[in-house]
């Protein structure tokens, strides 16, 4: 049972009857929040307050009425306590008999106990897109670390989840690296030589150079652009050979970050782009500036308070970003059907998306009714420094560079706690720690915040790490080992029972999962996941000091208990694509 829902429900039902002849249904529904302190209550009526004014009493005489009918509802049987306090909110406490049975429920089902949506909607998530024949950077962590989490909360509640992987592929800057290619690396042509990454960036580098000095060069660019357009087979050859190399390296990341991502990059809306163009000056939406298509739309000014165009095709015909975007905007909604769709681009692009989604519905390429569409952008990781997170040199920090340096320090870690570890097994959990602490470190963060990255922050044992997290769930696993635990025996023949304040504490927290994954749902927030968790793992640490397990009269109950902490913690972790381990 989704408590918050539940309750919320409740609270508006009796709300409606008890003032069914003052209130309409709109004004009638409660607002329930959770308490800031648990020894009053577990969630909160704030309505009386609000209601009070409308009906035109004292909010504690709205209350008293509220309270009076709840009590005459069977499902007031559920709490232990239900009271007045302060001006008129209304605390409610679950009874620790009720709790403790919908924990149980957690224990029998594979999906705790958590409904999934109906009727099934489908959630396209844009994220990572990183450019051809570039390596993916520190700047692209977030992006995909966030993206990945979002995409698994969605499909855990049922949605159908896209992911997309809208990566640059297209556009002037392969003209000028495929002419360049052919006139000083004429043996890429040959199909047993293959460039590495980093020598395709070198030559990107040197391309670029000729470009902007070179106008002999710039206008033989130029055209191997309209070549590789026109799919002429030597550009198009060099074209798949440059994407293959910059893929190799891409999907290295994406297997160490356990990340799942189809590939659909900007050359697959090139077809569209004119028809796109088409659309909007149909629309009456399109005006010439200096021999650019241009959308001009109410809202949008400069610094120096002129209009702000959204530039839709170039002077010289050429396209852009926001081209493409529209494009892929368009071909979401119907061809495939979004419900909604999330666009994990950092917030310096808030402007431009702004801009798209506005252009999109004016030109009638969706609608908001029907179809939601977010921008997710995030904040900048930054360097113990406070400034953008940078080498030496100034040079974007390479991810892969990144991860493999959270390895090698939690490898360090685990050879100063556990010396005479397996050295397979060291490996193994130096991987899944290191990689663990830098995803947990970005998902605790706001996602619209900046944050400092620092190894040896992420990497500590207290504290809302990751590295925190995995020990409460190792702990777990070794209390079951200790006491030769038989799970599904005990889940067939015993009961949890929650007596202790420390258990009561701890089994309501279990219950609220469901209302912390709707919330992200909603608002895109891991951060409130991350929070939710650390919580978690808190308060079984309270649990387990609080409330020994072997070889009490409570052994089994508390077993259980724990059990449904380790799934919770198992599932919750899983979400932000973090892997648990049993020894640490």
């Amino acid at each position: 049972m989704q408590m918050f829902q539940f309750l919320k429900d409740k609270a508006t039902e009796v709300i409606g009857k008890t003032f069914s002849n003052d209130l309409s249904s709109e004004d009638s529904e409660a607002e329930i929040t959770p308490c800031q302190n648990e020894k009053f209550g577990h969630y909160q009526c704030n309505s009386p307050l609000r209601l009070a004014k409308l009906l035109k009493t004292n909010p504690r005489v709205v209350a008293q009425k509220i309270l009076e009918s709840f009590l005459q509802e069977k499902e007031s049987s559920f709490f232990s306590q239900i009271e007045i306090a302060g001006p008129g909110f209304i605390n409610f406490t679950f009874h620790p008999e009720f709790v403790a049975k919908e924990v149980q429920k957690i224990l029998l089902d594979a999906r705790l106990n958590i409904p999934t949506i109906t009727p099934k909607a489908k959630v396209i998530v844009e994220f990572s897109s990183p450019n051809i024949a570039k390596e993916l950077h520190v700047g692209h962590l977030r992006s995909t670390i966030i993206g990945e989490s979002l995409a698994r909360v969605f499909e855990f509640l049922g949605y159908e989840v896209l992911r997309l992987n809208h990566i640059g592929d297209w556009g002037t800057q392969f003209g000028m690296l495929i002419a360049y290619l052919k006139e000083k690396k004429p043996e890429i042509l040959e199909e047993e030589k293959q460039l590495s990454l980093e020598e395709l960036m070198n030559c990107y580098k040197s391309s670029k150079k000729l470009f902007d000095e070179d106008p002999s060069f710039k206008k033989r660019a130029q055209l191997e652009v309209v070549s590789l357009q026109a799919r002429d087979e030597t550009s198009l050859h060099i074209w798949e050979k440059i994407c293959h190399i910059s893929r190799i390296t891409f999907e290295k990341i994406y297997r160490l970050l356990d990340v799942s991502i189809q590939e659909r990059g900007e050359s697959f809306y090139h077809p569209f782009l004119h028809q796109v163009i088409e659309e909007i000056e149909k629309k009456d939406l399109v005006e010439v500036s200096d021999g650019a298509k241009c959308v001009f739309l109410e809202g949008f000014v400069s610094k120096d308070n002129k209009p702000l165009p959204l530039i839709i095709q170039k002077s010289d015909g050429g396209f852009n970003y926001a081209t493409t975007d529209l494009a892929a905007l368009r071909h979401r909604v119907l061809a495939e059907k979004a419900d909604r769709i999330l666009l994990v681009v950092d917030q310096g692009q808030a402007l431009h998306f702004s801009m798209v989604f506005a252009t999109a519905k004016k030109a009638g390429f969706y609608d908001p009714a029907k179809t939601q569409v977010d921008h997710v952008g995030f904040g900048v990781v930054l360097g113990t420094d406070g400034k953008k997170f940078k080498t030496r040199s100034g040079e974007s920090i390479k991810l892969i560079q990144l991860l493999e340096d959270g390895i090698l320090h939690a490898k360090k870690i685990l050879e100063e706690k556990v010396p005479d570890m397996n050295p397979q097994e060291k490996e193994h959990l130096a991987e899944n720690i290191g990689i663990a602490a830098i995803k947990y470190a970005d998902l605790s963060s706001h996602r619209q915040k900046d944050y400092i990255f620092s190894y040896d922050r992420m990497l500590r044992f207290e504290g809302n790490t990751a590295v925190f997290l995995l020990y409460s769930y190792v702990r777990i696993q070794g209390i079951k080992r200790r006491v030769k635990a038989n799970m599904s025996s005990l889940l067939k023949n015993h009961t949890i029972k929650l007596n202790h304040p420390s258990e009561i504490s701890l089994g309501f927290h279990l219950l609220r999962f469901s209302e912390v994954l709707e919330q992200v749902a909603q608002d895109l927030l891991p951060h409130r996941l991350c929070d939710y968790l650390y919580e978690m793992a808190e308060k079984f640490n309270a649990f387990f000091r609080d409330c020994r397990v072997e070889g009490e009269k409570e052994q089994n109950s508390r077993l259980l208990l724990c059990e449904a902490v380790g799934k919770t913690l198992k599932q919750g972790l899983y979400l932000l694509g973090i892997k648990t381990v049993d020894r640490m």
